[in-house]
């Protein structure tokens, strides 16, 4: 066998087996993708019950019902429908009604998102409290981010946050 020939065969035998290397990964991480949907998409889709997945909407105003040892449901819509969720845990501090939420869990028998994690999603005009004292010290403050209220204020905490 000549060089180039073994070289070749090693170059090829590389290849091999990092391609089998990334068959395997990929194979073993299919199980574990938990993939986005919004209540239009699951109802579209007749998403099987037991199937994990992430929902994402719009906390439904006046859905939202607190039970016993924090068990919580409330309603997630996009527009175009929406999907009853149950939780039970603590709730993340930016999670109010009208709010982006994103839910990951799966359906159950009766149609009902029994999430087991919850995520509350903040807006793009988030802005610690210090950039914003210092944005207005400066004289670049913008009147609209006074108008709305605070993302997360901690009580006595000077490090809360203004939009």
């Amino acid at each position: 066998m000549t060089r180039k020939q073994r070289r070749m065969t090693i170059i090829g035998g590389s290849l091999a087996v990092l391609a089998l290397a990334a068959a395997l990964v990929l194979n073993a991480l299919r199980d574990s993708i938990v993939f986005f949907s919004t209540p239009t998409m699951v109802a579209e889709k007749h998403v099987a019950p037991g199937k994990r997945f992430r929902l994402g909407g719009l906390v439904q105003p006046g859905s939202l019902q607190r039970g016993d040892n924090l068990a919580v449901t409330f309603e997630v819509a996009d527009g175009g429908a929406k999907l009853p969720v149950a939780y039970k845990g603590i709730l993340p501090d930016l999670f109010r009604e009208g709010q982006g939420v994103v839910a990951e869990g799966a359906l159950d028998a009766s149609g009902v998102f029994k999430a087991d994690t919850v995520l509350a999603k903040h807006d793009e005009t988030y802005m610690p409290k210090d950039v914003a004292d210092a944005l207005k010290k400066q004289g670049h403050w913008k009147d609209d981010y006074a108008g709305k209220p605070a993302a997360a204020t901690a009580q006595g905490n000077s490090q809360g946050a203004v939009r």
